[in-house]
Order: C-alpha cells, then structure tokens, then sequence
C-alpha cells in the first residue's frame, strides 16, 4: 500500500492537531479527515464514501464526552462490508477497555504516550489488516492468556464500577434497575472470582488488575 488514508476521531481538538502533526510529517500517511466522536466519525465516512475517498485506517479515542464512545462507533463502522480497520488510540488500559474494543472489531489497540515511531508502525499493519498492539497491551493481554482467572462478566464489571465511586447496594441496585439481592449475590460471585472478601479489596484488586479503571472526581 503505497499511502495509508486516515480519519482521526478524538473529542479533543488539541489532541487531534497533535496527532495530525506528527502523522502528516510521516511518509505513506495521509489525514483525509477528522471527527470529534463516533457518531461524526460514522458520518465523516458516509460523506467520504459518497465522495469516492477511501479511508483505510479509523484513529479512535475511546471515551468522547456526551458523544458517541469509541467501542460503539467501532462496532456500528465495522457492520460495513468495506469497513476500514479501527485502531484504538486511548489513555486508557483496563481489561474491561481493550476486551471491548477488540470485540467491537477493533484491528489494534495503542495507548497514546506510545512513542511516534510505534504509532506509526501500528497505522500502517492496521491498514494492511494487521493487529497492531502496544507492547503494553500485548504483555497485559499475554498475562491474561499465561494467568487465567475466573472471568468477571460485563455485568459484574459495571457493578464494580459503581462500587468503586462509593455508591451503596441500594444505590447500585437503583442505578442497575435490578434488586438489593441480586446486588448482594454479584458480590458473592465478584469476591469469589477476585479471592477477597470485602468492597475494598474488590475495588482494589479490580483496579490492580485492570478489569475496571477508576474515574477521577
């Protein structure tokens, strides 16, 4: 492939002209568009199709505000029979995060203080219908593989979210539309799966483990 096409998608203006500085100044790559969320990145691609301009490689931020999150536009882009590849581009690094993305489609998954050069090389195999990780990624997701444990299920990763931001079994059974008793025996399941015996531990062991990440107040 002699020019890799992309399409940056981040909520931060700053973000996206620092990354289209350093891409621009990289041979092969060329930035054909960008979008502050999911959803206008869906619609950037619509309105390029439309145009006959083909983009291979989707630069996706994870979390974009009130707009459209990066999983989910990941998952709706890939629907498409010529979907381009999506490359994760992201702080963040929790299992919950990266096994998301990767089950929405997702070609790659790099964390942005990756250095330029990794960058780089993670566009252009993502383009080629590569996976590119960071090597970050690819040791945490080696670990998983080498250290298998009992597997915390989506639903159980929400409710460990909650948890984590000091709400009540009340509280959470609110928030999750489901009762204090079925709250309560989550908790069995997640302290059994965890080998703790206490909320606090549960949060920290999560958090140690990357299953969850914990949201800044």
């Amino acid at each position: 492939m002699d020019e890799v096409r992309i399409l940056l998608v981040d909520d931060h203006p700053v973000v996206r002209a620092g990354l289209r500085a350093m891409l621009s100044g990289l041979e092969g790559i060329t930035i054909v568009a960008e979008a502050a969320d999911g959803g206008a990145a869906i619609e950037e691609l619509q309105r390029l199709r439309v145009l006959g301009e083909p983009v291979d490689v989707v630069l996706m931020d994870l979390q974009m505000g009130a707009g459209m999150d990066g999983v989910s536009a990941t998952a709706r882009i890939k629907l498409a029979g010529d979907a381009p590849s999506v490359l994760i581009l992201t702080t963040y690094d929790t299992d919950a995060d990266i096994m998301a993305a990767v089950e929405a489609g997702a070609s790659g998954y790099m964390l942005k203080d990756a250095p330029p050069e990794q960058i780089h090389q993670a566009v252009v195999a993502a383009a080629a219908g590569q996976t590119a990780l960071t090597p970050r990624v690819a040791a945490l997701l080696m670990d998983r593989v080498s250290n298998p444990a009992p597997a915390v299920t989506p639903r159980e990763v929400q409710l460990l979210e909650l948890l984590a931001t000091g709400l009540s079994n009340r509280a959470i059974a609110k928030h999750m539309f489901i009762s204090e008793a079925t709250v309560k025996t989550h908790l069995v399941h997640i302290y059994a799966k965890l080998a703790v015996d206490n909320r606090t531990a549960a949060i920290a062991v999560a958090s140690q483990r990357r299953i969850i990440r914990i949201q800044e107040r």
